[in-house]
């Protein structure tokens, strides 16, 4: 198959008509040279733009791990790896990261990747145990490594960079230009691809400041998502305590929100991202864990709860909005007592929600859960098979359907969740029967 046909057949199977400026030049870039500084804004196709010459620089007759992609994150790499597993390779991908099973890692990377995906600490512990062999690994690429710095990676990062010993080629990747590169990284005079425009925010993304009248701004906040006409919304704030509180606090008041930060089990963050992403709540209150990095969709809404004390994570937590020339707007929740960042222009307009106090109207869809996955040779196929055979469902009562290992999840239509599980509840789907009920949403008290 030739190059350009291969190429439409992956920009095809992602649902891409061609590529952006950005992903033309840093493929050329990747491919010809040998360090290369990737530098464009979150949104904008960073993760395709380094798996396309990664792919044509692999070679099937290796059967060892070729490509080392490095991310500060779990839910990072799950993205990458859905990614490339959506372009249709053939090439096998694994990804590995802290709190998931290491005796399943070593069993899935004892038939070795062609791409192997993870955390710094995790795939430090695999080089250390010597769990695959590292001596056929030539490309190396760090993504979002600034802040893989910034969360502490520097020994595991340097430790796993000096044992790969055969490396001809790394590509750093970052959506800020505020950066540092370590002299363990090895990279010197990289070629520099940066697509951060000076005037991107001003440009496209909208602030107004909403003034609270009481140091407890939870009233101006429910205030102002009931004026975003049921649009949703990502809310930021600097602690994982207030996520909490004010996910629970919202849902008292009849607003379909849901909290995600650092401290939560792996299980968890993930159910409140899928029933963000499917639309079962619409608003997702969360620590900076979810400015960059995951695989949430675009937002016309931003708001700062708080304002955290770095420039560059105001940024980040914009990027949520606004991308690819699109417009967005962020708000600012202040009182009188806070202290001013130095990097935030207080002259922007006041946005007033006094008399905007009518209710979002409730999600349309509800995520159930299924106590089985594709290890269960479950898929997407055989849940809408048996959702509609057996629970009566037509096409537009189905939503964004999730199926991981050892579990599923399917957004269906409020009003037809009831009949649903009525239908279903003595059915067997492929010959076993199920656990299939409403997911719980993560609200703090029901943990308690």
């Amino acid at each position: 198959m030739n190059k350009k046909h291969h190429s439409n057949n992956i920009l095809l199977n992602l649902g891409i008509e061609s590529l952006n400026e950005m992903q033309e030049v840093a493929q050329d870039a990747i491919l010809n040279d040998n360090n290369v500084l990737l530098l464009s804004p979150t949104g904008s196709g960073k993760t395709l733009a380094f798996l396309l010459p990664i792919l044509e620089m692999l070679q099937p007759e290796i059967l060892s791990v070729q490509s080392l992609i490095l991310v500060p994150s779990r839910e990072l790499g799950l993205q990458i790896e859905q990614v490339w597993k959506k372009m249709g390779t053939e090439y096998k991908v694994n990804v590995c990261y802290g709190g998931h099973s290491i005796d399943t890692e070593i069993k899935n990377l004892s038939n070795p990747p062609a791409v192997l995906i993870g955390t710094p600490g995790r795939i430090a512990d695999h080089i250390d145990r010597g769990t695959f062999r590292i001596d056929k690994i030539q490309t190396l690429i760090l993504d979002e490594f600034d802040k893989s710095l910034q969360l502490g990676f520097h020994e595991q990062m340097s430790f796993i960079i000096g044992k790969l010993t055969k490396l001809n080629k790394r590509v750093l990747v970052s959506a800020t230009s505020d950066i540092e590169i370590p002299r363990y990284t090895r990279v010197v005079n990289p070629t520099i691809l940066d697509f951060i425009p000076e005037n991107e925010q001003e440009s496209n993304l909208a602030m107004k400041m909403v003034v609270s009248k009481e140091k407890d701004k939870i009233g101006s906040l429910f205030n102002l998502i009931c004026s975003l006409k049921s649009e949703s919304a990502i809310v930021f704030c600097n602690h994982r305590d207030a996520a909490e509180r004010i996910s629970d606090t919202l849902n008292e008041k009849g607003i379909y929100a849901t909290y995600y930060h650092g401290g939560m089990d792996q299980d968890e963050r993930e159910r409140a991202l899928i029933q963000f992403r499917n639309g079962s709540v619409s608003y997702l209150i969360t620590t900076d864990l979810a400015a960059r990095g995951l695989d949430i969709p675009e937002m016309n809404h931003v708001i700062h709860y708080h304002l955290p004390a770095k420039e560059d994570e105001f940024t980040h937590r914009n990027g949520r909005t606004a991308r690819m020339l699109a417009s967005g707007t962020a708000y600012i929740i202040t009182h009188e007592s806070e202290k001013k960042v130095d990097y935030l222009d207080y002259g922007m307009p006041v946005f007033n929600t006094e008399n905007n106090i009518s209710l979002p109207k409730p999600p349309q869809f509800q995520t159930i859960y299924i106590s089985g996955g594709k290890k269960n040779k479950l898929n997407k196929i055989d849940i809408v098979g048996f959702f509609s055979q057996k629970g009566n469902l037509e096409k537009g009562d189905l939503g964004l359907i999730e199926v991981k290992d050892f579990i599923s999840f399917a957004a269906v239509k409020f009003n037809k969740v009831k009949d649903l599980l009525h239908a279903i509840r003595d059915q067997k789907m492929k010959g076993k029967k199920f656990k299939i009920e409403v997911a719980r949403k993560v609200i703090k008290k029901e943990e308690e």
